[in-house]
This record gives C-alpha cells, structure tokens and sequence, in this order.
C-alpha cells in the first residue's frame, strides 16, 4: 500500500470568462490529496492521511477519493470549515494561489497512532508542511515513516504566501531530508529553495526529480543523471500536474527503491510521468487521468515484463 499524507481543498478556478472577477468553479484540490486521486485512478493500492472537514465540500473530497478507489480508514474528521485556494491562470496555464487557511480543519491533523500493515511507501508535501500545528505531525510522520523502512517521497510544492519565516522553512526542508528516499520539486521550487541536487542527494535522497515544465523531467542520483522531453499537448492549465508526476512515481517504482533503477529504469519512469502529466494539462483544474489514457501503460506498467 501507498499513504499520501497532507491536506485536501478546494480550488476556486476561473470559468475561462476574461476579466478579475470571473465566475469561480470550485474544484476538489490540494497537492496530497491530488496525488492519491491519481494513484487510485492507475489502479495502485492507496490509502490518504489527512484531516478533513465535515461540510458541505469536506463530503465531496471524501465521496471523490472513494470514487477514485482510495481507502480512507485513515482521514480523520472535524467541523471546521475546508481551506479554499483561489486560483489564477495565466496564458500559459500556469496557476498561483491566493489561500484562506485560517481555523481550518485539515491544520489540526493528529499523528495518527500507526499505519496499516504493508505500507510501501508514504507520500508528503505542499502546505501540510508548513501550517502548523499540522506541520509538525506530517513530519513526525515523516520521520517514523522512514525508520520502518518505507521509502519516503517529498514534495515541498511551496506556496511562498503561506511561509512566514522564508528562512525557518528552507532549514527545515533541508532537515527533512535524511528521511527522503526521493525528493521531487520543481524548477520554481529549486529556486525559491537555493541548494542543488548535489547537495540534496549528499543530505539523504536517493534520487532527486526535477519538473522542468514543457522541458520535461530530470532525475539525478549519485552516478548520473537521466532526462526526457516533456509530451505536448493542448494546456489548458498545469492544476495538478506535479502531483501526477508523484503518482506516477511512485505507482512505477513499485516494490523497487530509487537506489534500485538503472538509467534505462528512470528513462522508462520519467517518460511515463510525463505523459501522465500532459494528460491532466488538458482538463481543467486537477483532474489526473486513469491509467488507459496513459499512452505508457496501455501494454504494461512501467518496470514490468
């Protein structure tokens, strides 16, 4: 099994009218919770670790994560109202956020007493990670992850808005990463972040994938480094596209580890990320596609015979 741990909520994305105060549609989100959906959609074995509202939109998070075949034994429930992100899209389909977090319920996450049996893989990132008092208990979560020996994916997906103390942050990160196994990001987040894979790989992950738009992806590790295209498509707006690629990942390594894959692994991975990805940049808001849409795993999954 998969745990993807971190918030769900929910986008308000333009309806496509031109002007400011274009007529808002409310769509399921978060960059975890995202993420699960994705991999319930590929037909992985995965469960989501949240906190999340009983309102009107908390319900509808959870009927979609069922709906996407994802287990929820573990989303713990409150009354508190569910966070909104109001999205902007640019020409390109590049989306910023503007975030009403306060008071609600996925900030109060509790670290739950244990995972179920069999887990594989736990999953983090995005604004878990940085509101507390959740924050702190996602990295517990973290910690105790990676000493039972699952490997850990990390996805800062920072939103600079929500970091108060920029600094306080960039430490942190780095202190998470001798319990990564593979530490995702993109371009825009390696900036804002300052380092280098160099120096992340020597910090603790296996391999390091950066997402470099329609450049495509790279992955580094400790002997070499292995890029692929980016798959063109018509864009509508790149909502969720990243935590694609994490599905996508994650769904590919399987019961392998990071440290495992030959180049020609990676190639095979990062080629079917990518067009994962593409395909969600052609719907509107997140909407990760099932796996027969993915021109990769229409004869078999990656890694597979």
């Amino acid at each position: 099994m998969i745990v993807v741990a971190g918030e769900s909520l929910i986008d308000l994305v333009p309806d496509g009218a031109p002007g400011p105060l274009a007529p808002l549609q409310p769509r399921p989100g978060g960059g975890p919770y995202n993420t699960a959906v994705a991999l319930g959609r590929i037909g992985a074995d995965v469960a989501f670790c949240s906190r999340v509202s009983t309102d009107a939109f908390g319900e509808a998070l959870v009927a979609r994560l069922r709906a996407a075949g994802v287990a929820t034994e573990l989303v713990q429930r409150g009354p508190e109202p569910t966070t909104l992100a109001v999205a902007t899209v640019g020409p390109d389909g590049s989306a910023r956020y503007g975030f009403y977090v306060e008071g609600t319920a996925d900030r109060l996450f509790a670290l739950p007493e244990r995972l179920p049996e069999g887990v594989r893989a736990v999953a983090f990132g995005t604004c878990s990670l940085a509101l507390e008092p959740g924050a702190s208990a996602y990295e517990a979560l973290l910690r105790r992850s990676a000493r039972k020996g699952a490997l850990t994916l990390l996805d800062p997906n920072v939103r600079p808005g929500l970091i108060p103390d920029a600094d306080a942050y960039r430490a942190r990160f780095v202190g998470w990463l001798p319990d990564v196994s593979l530490l995702k990001l993109s371009e825009e987040d390696a900036a804002w972040l300052g380092g280098s894979p160099a120096e992340w790989l020597a910090a603790g992950p296996d391999a390091v994938v950066l997402t470099r738009g329609t450049a495509g992806l790279t992955v580094f590790t400790q002997g070499y480094e292995v890029s692929v295209p980016g798959v063109r498509v018509p864009v509508v707006d790149t909502i969720g596209a990243g935590d694609t690629v994490n599905a996508a990942l994650l769904h590919g390594l399987a019961d392998r580890t990071p440290a495992a894959l030959t180049p020609e692994d990676w190639r095979e991975l990062l080629s079917f990320a990518a067009h994962a990805a593409a395909v969600t940049c052609t719907r509107a808001g997140a909407e990760p596609p099932y796996r027969h849409e993915i021109p990769d795993a229409r004869t078999r999954a990656p890694g597979t015979a």
